[in-house]
């Protein structure tokens, strides 16, 4: 039996199986922490499958080379920096009220009947910088104002603003979902945003705007007293708030300079000054320190913040990343078991045999997590834990490896219900009873996911 559970096939694949059920089991039943989980069935499967003490935890004078430290540190070597200056860029730009300023233009530019479409803008385009939950927080109260002067239902103009946050958080780097899938698979994050931004716009359509304005004319929602009292409320300590295209500005910079080093390094002759030059910019971690100096200095020390309340603020933005770079390099120590026990390579195989595409497999597993434990960046670690090893010997260019990505993403934000901290924040938020944000939030979700996936899906079969 542990022959068998060792060395074949149908062994392998019993032996995946039964550790992605007791990672489910740990976190949902239990309620283990993830990165926990992830670390307990990663070191269990490793011992299960035969791999040597020595390979997987290393020996008492020596631990750099074991598959425990290795698993970790290679993948938060990669994404560490990007995370956390990415989380800083969107609170510093969070704490200066630029997220109101570009709401606010794009409510006078396309005016009361098209304020559902501006709503879904702000999220788009604030949702680069800012995590999920931060971007509801803060333009929550602009919603307010809308549905209040606009007079119809809530979920009108909240659906669309949801829309384009959670494509932006699932879709598009710096976001900690993303980054990590990349650093898994290997993906140039030029590549991830290009292919983010393809699949991700056109999902946004669909499920932010097409899906939310028939949905909100059919889920009446009145704006509840309560937030009416809010609509509105500023932030931002009396300062006067930044200008629309210094906000604009500071979210382009790090986009256009990973773009510039991507495609610098295509286009320009190898080893020029200017490939140089575009790889050093373009290098995402200096991408983003440029673009968090910028903010500091223009939207923070220019504007009566100090030294002291820039460091308060670093500190308070910082402080959940932690949890984020354990439960990411908890999965990049599962993904690296998987593949020294040549689970990787059997799950390969069987997707071969079945001739199931693995851009479908990647969707299917980080739908199937999502739904089991609600938590999107979990989701998306332990596939590309899962998928990597067998991704990485198939030989996929950059866009179809961008790709592949994409579609893990787009699995990990299907269906949010109960199980997610989302969900509440939503219901809590708008005033929806839980019938009601099943209908609306759950199923734009839902859209959201199916959408992005059906692009990916049809990208890969032209690039």
């Amino acid at each position: 039996m542990i022959h068998w559970l060792q060395t074949s096939t149908g062994g392998l694949l019993t032996l995946a199986a039964l550790s992605i059920a007791v990672l489910l089991v740990l976190i949902i039943k239990v309620k283990v922490e993830p990165f926990i989980a992830l670390i307990v069935v990663g070191l269990l499967t490793a011992l299960a499958a035969g791999l040597p003490v020595g390979t997987l935890v290393g020996t008492a004078q020596k631990t750099s080379d074991s598959l425990l430290e290795k698993g970790f540190g290679s993948i938060l070597g990669h994404i560490a920096a990007i995370i956390g200056l990415g989380t800083l860029l969107g609170s510093i730009l969070e704490r200066s009220g630029g997220a109101r300023v570009l709401t606010a233009a794009l409510l006078r530019a396309f005016g009361e009947k098209r304020a559902p479409l501006a709503m879904g803008l702000s999220g788009l385009i604030f949702g680069i910088p800012v995590f999920f939950d931060i971007g509801i927080f803060v333009l929550a109260p602009l919603v307010y104002a809308a549905a209040k002067q606009g007079g119809r239902s809530i979920v009108l103009y909240a659906m669309p603003l949801l829309a384009g946050l959670s494509i932006t958080h699932a879709f598009i780097p710096p976001h900690p979902g993303p980054v990590a899938a990349a650093g898994l698979l290997h993906v140039d994050l030029g590549w991830l945003i290009l292919m983010g931004a393809i699949c991700g716009i056109p999902a946004w359509f669909v499920g932010g705007i097409l899906y939310s304005t028939w949905i909100g004319k059919r889920v009446n929602v009145p704006l509840a007293e309560e937030f009416a009292t809010l609509a509105g409320d500023d932030e931002d300590n009396g300062r006067t708030p930044p200008s629309l295209a210094l906000v604009g500005g500071i979210i382009a910079v790090p986009l256009a300079l990973i773009l510039v080093g991507t495609f610098g390094s295509i286009l320009l002759p190898k080893n020029s000054t200017g490939a140089g030059v575009a790889a050093f910019l373009g290098t995402p971690a200096i991408a983003l320190t440029i673009a968090t100096l910028l903010a500091s200095w223009l939207l923070g020390r220019r504007r009566g913040m100090t030294g002291a309340d820039l460091a308060q603020l670093s500190g308070n933005a910082l402080r959940p990343v932690a949890m984020i770079l354990l439960v990411v390099g908890a999965g990049s120590f599962f993904g690296a078991v998987l593949s020294a026990t040549g689970i990787g390579k059997a799950v390969a195989g069987s997707l071969g045999d079945a001739g199931l595409p693995v851009i479908l497999a990647a969707y299917v597993i980080s739908c199937g997590l999502r739904i089991a434990q609600g938590s999107a960046t979990v989701a998306i670690v332990t596939t590309g834990g899962i998928v990597a090893p067998t991704v990485l010997d198939l030989h996929y260019s950059q866009p179809q490896l961008a790709l592949i990505v994409v579609a893990i993403s787009a699995g990990s934000i299907i269906a949010s219900h109960v199980n997610d901290g989302g969900f509440w924040i939503v219901s809590r938020y708008f005033g929806l009873t839980v019938p009601q944000t099943l209908k609306t939030w759950t199923a734009l979700e839902t859209v959201l996911s199916l959408s992005g996936f059906a692009v990916a899906a049809l990208a890969m079969t032209v690039v």
